[in-house]
């Protein structure tokens, strides 16, 4: 099978990448492919006619309503009091009922502006139920602590730091009072004060395109950590159900291998098997990150771990084509916790140039595409027929050690506990065999050390039979016989004579 036929059903094409309306930037299957600036343009054009249809109907509706309680109030005068109580009360009562039953089909927009203190009170009980624990409560306050007081401290430096400092916690402040909106109207608040903002610092440093990219980092750091317990996963949002369903897909596809996918990464390299930890690690890691450029960071340093395995593995730099099924893989192997909503919060109150160009924009914009080809996973795409995919999928069968007689066959119950527990088993037989071949070797040593002592002690006494050791007298002094020492006279003294 050639290559261009293996990579049938996962090579992107580069410019699939790029805003469908040719703008140039990245785009972004959360935007329907466009980038952040035309997706708001879009967003804004069908907001502005979706308000003015909604306040066209329902001007209707009160110019209905103040004409049918003209028309009551009319017949109540013509008729005598006691005949008319009852009939006119049921009349209204069906005007009533009409006017509910069309707002309800047509105008659900407009509900939602006349009477949004309706869906307040649900709201308050499933807060009560999701109280964060005392721990988690303090280590997120810890951290805003610490994010506000290095905030104070950069803006110290700049001259309209007062100033940014106060429409930052004046925006916080009023995001309180908008619990209730749905996500992308909040994403919506978000962007628009990011883009009034850097227009601010644009006429401020003249056109210093760096400094207003370094002050706006800040200041993103600064309100999404503040903001991150409410518009992170919020309620009027079914991210929490994308959420799981992304997991129980990845899971059902545990079964998927490196040869499916065309890999071009042997973990059988150390450096290579250390990089693919690394990626698992970051991707991972991105769920526990506050700000939006913190989690696009997580991303990049994955992403750049992935081109280094490709790299090491191939000798030769990496392609475009190798590392989105590189980067599938990673996305398998790491099931990603919240992956949906850390897609979702990234899209909606990450800096928007951060997302339209660079690096983190093109990283961020290949995960999306591996998202959305592990959703749509077909046999097709894998290179298999239909049935072994169903198979595969249902867990009656599995493609993994086929060539292995302990391994269960197809018809017996496959799950990842199953596989995990036949390669810890195996794994234990081994050092199992690689102890008793220690403990063979340490007494075969300690046999040798005996039969060593033995041999010494044995060749020590033969010697010592075969040359026995003799201990001769003392020699005498010269004049040891000399009996009549004490006669002898003194030495002689050395005298000193004055010449």
């Amino acid at each position: 099978m050639s290559q261009r036929s293996e990579r049938r059903g996962i090579h992107v094409d580069q410019s699939e990448l790029l805003c469908k309306k040719g703008c140039g930037y990245y785009g972004n299957a959360g935007w329907q492919g466009l980038c952040s600036k035309c997706w708001r343009e879009e967003y804004q054009r069908a907001r502005q006619k979706q308000i003015q249809e909604d306040w066209a109907l329902a001007e209707k509706l009160q110019r209905e309503e103040e004409a049918a309680y003209v028309s009551i109030q009319s017949s109540s005068q013509t008729q005598p009091p006691q005949s008319h109580s009852q009939p006119s009360l049921a009349t209204f009562s069906k005007f009533e009922e009409k006017k509910t039953n069309e707002k309800t089909r047509k105008v659900t927009t407009v509900k939602k502006f006349f009477s949004p203190s309706s869906r307040t009170a649900p709201k308050k009980e499933s807060h009560e139920g999701k109280t964060p624990s005392p721990s988690i409560t303090r280590q997120s306050s810890i951290e805003t602590d610490r994010v506000s007081r290095d905030f104070g401290e950069f803006l110290k430096s700049l001259k309209p730091g007062r100033e940014i400092q106060k429409q930052s916690c004046l925006f916080i402040d009023s995001m309180g009072n908008k619990k209730d909106l749905s996500a992308e109207e909040l994403s919506e608040c978000v962007q628009d004060f990011y883009q009034n903002m850097s227009d601010r610092l644009m006429s401020h440093f003249k056109g210093s395109s760096e400094k207003v990219d370094r002050v706006m980092d800040q200041v993103e750091k600064y309100i999404m950590t503040r903001l991150y317990k409410s518009v992170f996963c919020p309620e009027t949002s079914d991210d929490e159900k994308k959420d799981l369903s992304t997991q129980h897909r990845i899971r059902a596809l545990h079964w998927v291998t490196i040869q499916m996918l065309c890999v071009p990464v042997d973990e059988e390299i150390p450096e290579v098997s250390d990089g693919v930890v690394k990626a698992i690690t970051d991707i991972i890691e991105m769920d526990s990150k506050r700000v939006p450029r913190d989690k696009l960071a997580c991303i990049t340093s994955c992403s750049k771990h992935i081109f280094n395995a490709i790299r090491v593995t191939k000798n030769e730099p990496a392609s475009a084509d190798d590392f989105l099924p590189t980067l599938i893989y990673i996305v398998l192997k790491a099931n990603p916790p919240r992956l949906q909503s850390n897609i979702q919060y990234i899209t909606r109150f990450c800096n928007p140039s951060r997302l339209m160009t660079g690096e983190d924009g093109y990283y961020f914009t290949n995960l999306c595409c591996a998202v959305a080809f592990i959703e749509k996973l077909d046999a097709q795409s894998l290179n298999l027929s239909p049935e072994d995919f169903e198979r595969y999928m249902s867990g009656q069968a599995s493609p993994r050690r086929q060539d292995d007689p302990a391994w269960p066959q197809t018809g017996s119950c496959i799950n990842p506990a199953l596989s995990q527990i036949h390669q810890n088993l195996s794994v234990l037989s081994n050092l199992e065999k690689r102890q008793q071949q220690v403990i063979e070797g340490a007494q075969s040593l300690q046999t040798e050390l005996a039969e060593w002592q033995n041999n010494v002690a044995r060749e020590v006494q033969e010697i010592l039979e075969r040359y026995p050791l003799e201990i001769k007298p003392r020699a005498s002094a010269i004049d040891a016989e000399n009996v009549e020492n004490d006669r002898l006279p003194p030495p002689l003294q050395p005298e000193v004579f004055a010449g």
